[in-house]
């Protein structure tokens, strides 16, 4: 039998989370703007060329990032009401990671005027929390991407505007204000 070989270099989900680290890193200490490629790949100590082999844009890295970095969403709750709590609380966590807000807001900014990237971003990142929530909360798709852009709006706009992630007592009124509207 034949040894298997495996190809030259590190490991994809080795390399993907050291991109992914130095992403959320880069963008917490220069800002999204001056997060390039370039600085990304300096800061995974990689070269550029394999980062754009993985994705064709800084857009798409940062989805990427976003997507690893959120991962599934942890609903345990057996009641609506439960499941809006952890939902946005699981929101509210992930945003206050240090460089994810930045993340988050840059690739927005960028998605105005880049149909592709606002594909990615929707296709990607958006979808598959859509339909869970479509499903775990028992609301029309319309509904839940109002849901969405209530939370993750609400949550961005505090740490753009203060710099600090909202605290918990907020997350909690907000909470509460979304669990009455959805009733």
């Amino acid at each position: 039998m034949a040894p298997t070989t495996r190809p030259p270099g590190r490991p994809r989900s080795s390399v993907d989370a050291e991109v992914f680290a130095a992403t959320l890193r880069t963008v917490h200490q220069l800002g999204y703007t001056r997060a390039t490629v370039d600085r990304i790949a300096a800061a995974a100590g990689i070269a550029k060329t394999t980062i754009y082999r993985r994705w064709p844009s800084k857009g798409a890295l940062v989805t990427a990032c976003l997507v690893d970095t959120f991962g599934p969403l942890p609903l345990v709750g057996h009641t609506r009401e439960e499941d809006v709590a952890a939902a946005v609380r699981f929101g509210a966590r992930r945003i206050a990671e240090p460089g994810v807000a930045a993340a988050f807001a840059g690739v927005f900014t960028d998605a105005i005027g880049d149909p592709g990237l606002r594909e990615i971003l929707s296709t990607q990142l958006q979808d598959p929390y859509r339909q869970v929530l479509t499903e775990s909360l028992g609301l029309s798709e319309q509904r839940v991407l109002f849901f969405i852009d209530i939370v993750i709006g609400t949550l961005l706009h505090r740490m753009g505007m203060t710099g600090e992630p909202m605290v918990e007592s907020d997350v909690d009124a907000l909470i509460q204000m979304l669990q009455r509207e959805l009733r």
